[in-house]
């Protein structure tokens, strides 16, 4: 990939829906060139999707937080396992240096979400954790 490659899927990360004309003068180039590289970024898999981020996506978890999770022994396959079934937990993460796994957490309230971090650390075999609430998102993937 070179220049003109990473700034189409910069342009495209900012709004996808962009018309070719519009996204071409601001990219400096000409619409046929682009709408070319799309198609080969498309085909080399560089680009394997294009999505819909919704008020819905948005709202769903008004309050939204990252669980950093220190895991005792040989436990990470069994507690990820345990954490999957979390009906408030969005992703499980495994991760190199200090934790062992960072999970996604979204809820409705901030009641609901000091819950499922006490349910969390109940869980046999969590030693040590660390939790951060997002405040806002000024992009997402």
């Amino acid at each position: 990939m070179d220049d003109l490659d990473n700034r189409i899927i910069a342009a495209l990360r900012h709004d996808a829906r962009m018309p070719l004309s519009d996204l071409a003068h601001a990219l400096d180039t000409s619409r046929t060139t682009l709408r070319a590289r799309i198609a080969r970024l498309q085909e080399r898999g560089e680009i394997v999707g294009f999505t819909v981020l919704t008020r819905a996506d948005v709202m769903r978890d008004p309050v939204r937080g990252l669980m950093m999770i220190g895991i005792e022994g040989r436990g990470t396959e069994r507690i990820t396992r345990q954490l999957a079934g979390f009906a408030e937990v969005r992703a499980v993460h495994s991760t190199n240096g200090r934790w062992d796994v960072i999970v996604e957490i979204g809820t409705a309230t901030l009641e609901a979400f000091d819950a499922v971090l006490t349910r969390i650390r109940r869980l046999d075999g969590i030693v040590a954790s660390e939790t951060n609430l997002l405040l806002k998102t000024r992009k997402a993937g």
